[in-house]
C-alpha cells in the first residue's frame, strides 16, 4: 500500500510538466454511505486537472467522517493526458449503543444508556438518544446534519431534560440541590474551508434548583426557577491527520457563550474557553497527545460557578464534581502506545499527567497560582479499540493525587472514546 501511494504521488507530480485531466471519479468500498454524497464533499471533481494537494485534503476529509475508518486512492491513466481517479473506502459500523456506569457524589450507582446512528440515510447525519439515571431521570435527543444545505452548511438540533443531584459549595458548608435543566438548542454549522469551521446559534433553557439537604445561606435561595437563553459561538480550527488510531497535528476549539435571564434580578454573564490540542506520532506505535484548556467567565461570587473540577471533564482521579470556579487552566498530556494490533482490534497503554488550577468565584487571577487551588494527577490506563466501529474506544484510567489538598484522593475513571 505504501508503494502504491508513492507511485500515485509520483504520477501526480508529473502534472507540473504535462496537465492531466480527471475523466472519471469512482468511490469503492461503501456499503451504507452514498457514493454520491461522498463525491459532493470532494474538492477534486471530474473535468479538473489532477492535483495531489487537493486529493490529499480529500483523503483527510473522508477520514474525518464518522462513517469512514480509512481511505486511500488510486490513479489509472487512460490516455497521456487523461486519468481515472478511484477512492477506496473502509467503512465504520455506525449504529452504536453505549452504556456508562459511575458512582455519584453520594456513592450511589449512576448510569447512562444511549443509542447513536452516525450515518443516518448514508449521508453522515448523526441522530442520538440517551437516558440517564443519576439519582433522578434524564433524557435527551440530538440531530446533527453538517451537510444538509450543501457541501459546507448544515444544522444541529438538540433537546434535553437533564436532572442531577448537585453539590453546592457555600461558605457555611456544602449543600445538595436537585438541579434540572430543560433546554432546546439550534445551531447553524458552516465550513469556511478544509481547516476552519464555525457553529453559531441559540439555546433556550429553564433552570430549576431545589434544596435537598446540607448547609444553608441567607444569600442563596433554596428554590429557584428561571428561564434563560444563551448565544453560542464555536470556532474550530482543525489541522489533524488520522491513520486509524493514530493522530497527528494541531487543533483549536473556541467556545464562547453569553447567557441572559428572563429574571431581571439575575444579570447576564459570559463564559469562554479554548481547547488547544497537539498530537504527534512517535515511532511506529507511539502517539503523544496534549490538551491545554484556558477558560474564563464573569467573576460573579456564586455557588453555581460554570467551571467544574471533575473526573470526567479534566482531572482523572480527582472525584465527581468536587469544586467550581470562574476561571480554569487545565493541561492534560499523555503518551499512548500500541501494545497489540490485529485486523480489527487494538490494545493501547496510556501514561498521563492531568493538572489544573481554578479561580474561585469572586476571587482574583492570583488564585491560579495559589497552591490550594492546584491539582496534579499522574496515572496509567488502557484503551480497547475496535478499528471498524466509529468511536469504539473503551478506556479505563487510574489517577492519583500528586499535588492536591486531599492526599488520599485518587480513583478509576471509565469512559467511551479517548479522554480528549
Amino acid at each position: 500500500m505504501r508503494l502504491l501511494g508513492a507511485i500515485c504521488f509520483f504520477l501526480l507530480g508529473l502534472h507540473a510538466f504535462s496537465q492531466t485531466t480527471i475523466v472519471k471519479i469512482e468511490i469503492q468500498g461503501t456499503k451504507k454511505t452514498k457514493p454520491a454524497f461522498l463525491k459532493k464533499l470532494l474538492q477534486v471533481q471530474e473535468g479538473q486537472e489532477l492535483d495531489s494537494i487537493a486529493i490529499e485534503k480529500d483523503i483527510q476529509r473522508l477520514k474525518r467522517l464518522p462513517s469512514i475508518s480509512h481511505a486511500d486512492f488510486e490513479v489509472r491513466m487512460v490516455r497521456d493526458d487523461q486519468c481515472d481517479l478511484r477512492f477506496n473506502i473502509e467503512e465504520n459500523f455506525t449504529l452504536i449503543p453505549f452504556a456508562n456506569f459511575y458512582s455519584t457524589v453520594n456513592d450511589e450507582l449512576a448510569f447512562r444508556l444511549g443509542l447513536q446512528e452516525f450515518n443516518l440515510l448514508g449521508r453522515n447525519v448523526t441522530f442520538g438518544v440517551f437516558y440517564q439515571r443519576d439519582v433522578f431521570n434524564s433524557y435527551g435527543v440530538n440531530l446533527r446534519a453538517p451537510n444538509l444545505f450543501g457541501r459546507r452548511t448544515g444544522i444541529s438540533l438538540t433537546y434535553q431534560d437533564f436532572t442531577t443531584r448537585e453539590p453546592v459549595f457555600l461558605s457555611e458548608g456544602t449543600a445538595d440541590y436537585r438541579y434540572n435543566n430543560r433546554a432546546f438548542e439550534a445551531l447553524l454549522l458552516h465550513e469556511f474551508n478544509f481547516k476552519n469551521r464555525i457553529e453559531i446559534g441559540m439555546n433556550f433553557f429553564t433552570e430549576d434548583y431545589s434544596y435537598i439537604t446540607g448547609a444553608t445561606s441567607s444569600t442563596v435561595p433554596q428554590e429557584l426557577v428561571v428561564d434563560k437563553y444563551l448565544y453560542k459561538l464555536i470556532y474550530n480550527f482543525d489541522a489533524l491527520r488520522y491513520h486509524y488510531q493514530y493522530i497527528s497535528g494541531f487543533r483549536s476549539i473556541l467556545n464562547f457563550q453569553y447567557v441572559r435571564s428572563q429574571d431581571q434580578r439575575l444579570p447576564g454573564f459570559w463564559i469562554g474557553f479554548n481547547d488547544f490540542m497537539f498530537f504527534k506520532r512517535v515511532g511506529k506505535k507511539g502517539n503523544w497527545a496534549s490538551r491545554l484548556r484556558l477558560g474564563i467567565s464573569d467573576n460573579v461570587e456564586t455557588p453555581f460557578a460554570p467551571f467544574a473540577l471533575d473526573n470526567n471533564l479534566n482531572i482523572r482521579g480527582v472525584g465527581i464534581l468536587i469544586d467550581r470556579g470562574t476561571g480554569a487552566i487545565v493541561l492534560n498530556t499523555e503518551f499512548r502506545h500500541t501494545l497489540v494490533e490485529k485486523d480489527w482490534f487494538v490494545l493501547q497503554s496510556n501514561v498521563f499527567v492531568d493538572s489544573g488550577s481554578w479561580r474561585l468565584p469572586g476571587g482574583s487571577l492570583s488564585d491560579f497560582t495559589d497552591y490550594d487551588n492546584v491539582r496534579v494527577y499522574p496515572g496509567i490506563g488502557l484503551r480497547f479499540i475496535h478499528k471498524r466501529i466509529f468511536n469504539a474506544i473503551f478506556r479505563i484510567d487510574y489517577g492519583f493525587g500528586l499535588i492536591t489538598n486531599d492526599p488520599s484522593s485518587g480513583g478509576i475513571v471509565f469512559g467511551i472514546g479517548q479522554y480528549f
